[in-house]
């Protein structure tokens, strides 16, 4: 689409030869492929926005006309041939923050191309059958997800020797690890071997893809990361230091407050519930919080208890995290358990003043269940986060 919300004309056959095809099934996938692109056209901040510049001063989010790329022309981001491919869940909090993602990227001049791929039996032969032209014409293909089966599968059908991989949050640790030791690609959070019979039948996919994403002969592999990663050989690395977001958002209005980040980690089967709860009471009496950012799989049990039984405001972003702090308003302080925003709100946020703190998670919070790599992976995320305070696990939490 155009600007105005038009239909942008692709022509009958979708993008040209040579173009680039970015996959994301998330908003925060869409976003760093945003800020891919951003990097990639060469793109970045003036040293007044680095720094945080003044309160006041930032772009509205409806005003598209302030969204062309600095120096890129009046096509934007969408000057290289871009098309963005949404293969849409079913989750409907992610698909409106997806919407949302969709026309920040339209109005950077980006081509969106919109795929209900989960939306009925016969929607994935439909749609793998409407891509599979553009797949093989397409000369770089960019994926938020390589743990994605639906990713995998599509990447068995491209011949593009570009590949990036932008970051899917601290999945992407888990897969550049997995890459260089020449393991299965498997979610840190999966219980048992991940050799079910789905598993068995989708395994030839899944090599393929793996070899895909593989560096070798004129194939080169691209990460695009605001992770502490190491790369295989033949793996090129690029930072993702959030300078579209800091080009195009705030600086924000800091409360006297404290915000807390909620997780995911109860609704994926890592953390006992009544465990996470009695912690966020803690951490919430503990440093003053008021408010509660959800995360968007949270369920809405869950929400209930923190509203009404911690007393905590629960905000349901309608964009990623790092996009709405930046906007504001924000707390002074926000406090996270082990997770993406750890890593990459202290570079959204860089100038702005706001100290982010990360708090550990007990090994006794975890469920009996929860995969053997649970603890280690999430060790991880917080040893690893360079400009976040760390906290120590809180004591409330770890007693019956």
């Amino acid at each position: 689409m155009s600007r105005d919300g038009a239909k942008r004309p692709e022509g009958p056959a979708g993008p040209g030869a040579g173009a680039t095809l970015a996959f994301v099934e998330s908003p925060v996938q869409l976003l760093n492929v945003l800020e891919w692109a951003y990097a990639d056209a060469g793109g970045d901040p003036s040293p007044e926005q680095a720094a945080g510049g003044a309160p006041g001063d930032r772009p509205s989010p409806s005003a598209p006309e302030r969204f062309g790329a600095a120096g890129l022309g009046a096509a934007g981001l969408g000057a290289a041939g871009l098309t963005v491919v949404v293969l849409s869940p079913h989750d409907p909090m992610t698909r409106g923050q997806l919407r949302r993602m969709a026309e920040l990227a339209r109005n950077e001049g980006i081509t969106v191309r919109w795929e209900d791929a989960r939306g009925g039996a016969g929607a994935p032969l439909k749609t793998i059958g409407g891509l599979r032209g553009p797949l093989r014409r397409a000369g770089r293909i960019v994926i938020g997800d390589p743990f994605s089966r639906y990713v995998q599968l599509l990447l068995t059908l491209t011949r593009a020797q570009d590949l990036v991989v932008v970051d899917d949050g601290t999945a992407t640790m888990e897969f550049v690890s997995q890459l260089a030791s020449g393991e299965p690609l498997v979610r840190w959070h999966r219980r048992g071997t991940g050799r079910g019979a789905r598993e068995m039948v989708f395994a030839p996919v899944s090599a393929t893809a793996r070899r895909r994403l593989t560096p070798g002969g004129d194939r080169r592999v691209e990460v695009f990361s605001s992770m502490p990663v190491e790369p295989p050989a033949g793996v090129t690395v690029t930072a993702n230091s959030f300078a579209w977001t800091r080009a195009r958002f705030g600086p924000p209005r800091l409360t006297r407050g404290t915000d807390l980040v909620g997780t995911s980690l109860v609704e994926t089967g890592v953390v006992d519930p009544e465990r996470y709860l009695e912690a966020v009471a803690t951490l919430a009496r503990t440093h003053g919080a008021t408010r509660y950012f959800a995360h968007r799989r949270e369920s809405t049990e869950k929400l209930h208890r923190v509203a009404t039984g911690i007393g905590l405001e629960i905000v349901r972003p309608d964009l990623p995290l790092e996009l709405i702090a930046r906007r504001g308003p924000i707390g002074h302080t926000i406090v996270s358990f082990p997770s993406t925003v750890v890593h990459t709100l202290p570079l959204a946020l860089s100038g702005t003043g706001v100290k982010v703190a990360v708090c550990d998670v007990d090994p006794t919070w975890l469920r009996s269940d929860a995969s053997p790599r649970a603890q280690g992976f999430l060790s991880g995320v917080t040893g690893t986060a360079r400009d976040a305070h760390r906290l120590r696990s809180v004591p409330a939490a770890t007693t019956s």
